[in-house]
């Protein structure tokens, strides 16, 4: 489904990704791990095309790296940022209906919308900005299912949530798993990638320090002492 292969990545003159190789396959969770300012989250942005970088970024197949991000939304790639960027003026409703892409029929519609995210549903005709931070995510990812994405990268989808709501967009993504969608998830929580994920990366000084499974990572002290705990 994605593929990197010796990507480098730019903000200027600072080189913040080192070599990178990551892919995701069909239907998988591939979690990004690591401490903050690692280059994780320029990892996903370099990938949506935000960021200058050398090297190749495949998506199904196909060479993506160089396009401008609305090509790539466009053929199939969705992004949860960080901050999650509602339209706080917009109902809930509008701003899950902004998500849509193309005429064509989709999987995913408002009813489905709101059979995953009951919550959403009870609120859809309240403004985005007076939701709380778990209702915002929970917006957010329904947005980009709106736009049937095959791949979705999401930034950090648990800050700042409280852990009962943590639990539950781990559901989400478990269901979107189901759903035969791809994810590439990056997250600061180790609990939660290594309990949903199918492989797992470790990144330090923006370069791939581990990949393996939950399993081989949980097992591993060395990699864990040295580049997740603090």
């Amino acid at each position: 489904m994605l593929e990197t292969g010796n990507l480098h990545a730019y903000y200027g003159k600072s080189h913040i990704l080192h070599g990178v190789d990551i892919t995701v396959g069909a239907g998988e969770i591939v979690s990004l791990v690591g401490r903050n300012g690692v280059g994780r989250s320029t990892t996903v942005k370099t990938i949506m095309g935000q960021v200058s970088a050398t090297g190749s970024i495949r998506f199904k197949g196909e060479e993506i790296l160089g396009l401008k991000p609305f090509m790539i939304a466009c053929k199939g790639v969705g992004y949860v940022p960080e901050s999650r960027d509602v339209f706080p003026t917009l109902s809930v409703e509008k701003n899950l209906l902004l998500g849509v892409k193309s005429r064509k029929k989709s999987r995913w519609g408002l009813d489905d919308i709101f059979r995953m995210f009951p919550r959403m549903q009870e609120r859809r005709n309240v403004p985005a900005g007076v939701l709380s931070g778990g209702e915002q995510q929970m917006l957010t990812l329904g947005r980009t299912l709106m736009g049937d994405p095959d791949l979705i990268l999401i930034d950090e989808p648990t800050e700042g949530l409280a852990p009962m709501v943590v639990a539950q967009v781990g559901e989400y993504l478990q269901e979107m798993k189901a759903q035969n969608i791809s994810v590439l998830l990056v997250e600061q929580k180790l609990d939660i990638a290594l309990k949903i994920s199918q492989r797992i990366y470790v990144m330090g000084h923006g370069a791939i320090a581990f990949a393996g499974t939950p399993a081989e990572l949980h097992d591993n002290q060395d990699v864990r002492k040295e580049w997740l705990e603090v």
